[in-house]
C-alpha cells in the first residue's frame, strides 16, 4: 500500500510493535517522528532503521506522553520538520500486572496515564494541525483485553476500553474535517512484553486462539499501514480486531 509523500507520528516505536509500524511505514513510502520514553531507546531506533533504509527521513524526540508539554514539543517538532503530519499512530502502553485487591493506586495510575491520558493528549496536540489541514488519520492502539477484559488486568483493560471510547469520539468529532480515527485491537503479541508470560500461560492461551499462533509484530503493523492508507479512506470509528480469532 502506498504511504508515499505521507508524515506518520509513531509513539513508543523503540521497540516491539512502535518499531515494526516505524519499519513498515518507510518501506510503504512514508517520512516519520518517532519517539519512546528514553533518548537512547528512541536513537538506537533510529540508527536501525537507517541501516535498513539509508537515507531516510526521520526525526526522533524523547517524550513521555503522559505529560502535555512532552506531547506538544514533539507533536510541533515534527511539524515543524516536516512541514506536515499526515498520520499519528498512538502505540505507547505499559503495563503493570496484578490482581485488583493488590493494585496500588499509583500502579493504576500510571498505566491509565500512559495508555489513555498520553493517547488523548497526543491526538489533542496533532488534530490541532490536522484540522487546519483539513485531514488527517488516527490510529489508536487498543488490546483484545480492552475488548474482553482480563483477570490482574484491571488498569491495562480499563485503559485500553477507554481507548476504544476516545477512538470512536475522535472520528464523530473531526469527520466533518475529514479527518478519521481508527483503533486495533491486536491479541497476544510475540514481543518482550509478552515473552515474560510464564510458559503454562503461554500454552493456555494459545489453545485458545483459533488459529493457534500468537501475532507477529508485522500482522499488527499490516494493520496500521493498511488503516493509514487511502485503501481505508471510508473507514472511521472502527476497532480492527487483529487477535487470530481469540475474541470473536
Amino acid at each position: 500500500m502506498d504511504l508515499q509523500g505521507k508524515v506518520a507520528v509513531i509513539t513508543g516505536a523503540s521497540r516491539g510493535i512502535g518499531f515494526a509500524i516505524a519499519e513498515a511505514f518507510l518501506a510503504n513510502g512514508a517520512k516519520i517522528a518517532i519517539c519512546s520514553s528514553g533518548e537512547e531507546g528512541v536513537n538506537k531506533a533510529k540508527e536501525l532503521l537507517l541501516s535498513k533504509y539509508p537515507g531516510a527521513d526521520i526525526f526522533t524526540a524523547a517524550a513521555d506522553v503522559s505529560k502535555r508539554e512532552d506531547c506538544e514539543r514533539f507533536i510541533n517538532g515534527a511539524a515543524e520538520h516536516f512541514g506536515k503530519i499526515d498520520i499519528l499512530v498512538n502505540n505507547a502502553g505499559i503495563t503493570r500486572d496484578t490482581l485488583v485487591m493488590r493494585m496500588s493506586e499509583e500502579d493504576w495510575d500510571a498505566v491509565l496515564n500512559v495508555n489513555l491520558k498520553g493517547a488523548f493528549l497526543m491526538s489533542k496536540a496533532a488534530v490541532k494541525l490536522m484540522v487546519k489541514q483539513r485531514s488527517g488519520c488516527i490510529i489508536n492502539m487498543s488490546s483484545v483485553v480492552g475488548q474482553s477484559g482480563n483477570a490482574a488486568q484491571a488498569n491495562y483493560s480499563a485503559s485500553k476500553a477507554g481507548v476504544i471510547g476516545l477512538t470512536k469520539s475522535l472520528a464523530k468529532e473531526f469527520a466533518s474535517r475529514n479527518i478519521r480515527a481508527n483503533a486495533i485491537a491486536p491479541g497476544f503479541v510475540k514481543t518482550e512484553m509478552t515473552e515474560v508470560l510464564k510458559e503454562d500461560i503461554k500454552k493456555t492461551v494459545l489453545e485458545s486462539i483459533p488459529l493457534k499462533r500468537f501475532a507477529e509484530v508485522s500482522d499488527i503493523a499490516n494493520a496500521a499501514v493498511f488503516l493509514a492508507s487511502d485503501n481505508a479512506g471510508y473507514i472511521t470509528g472502527q476497532v480492527l480486531a487483529v487477535n487470530g480469532g481469540l475474541y470473536i
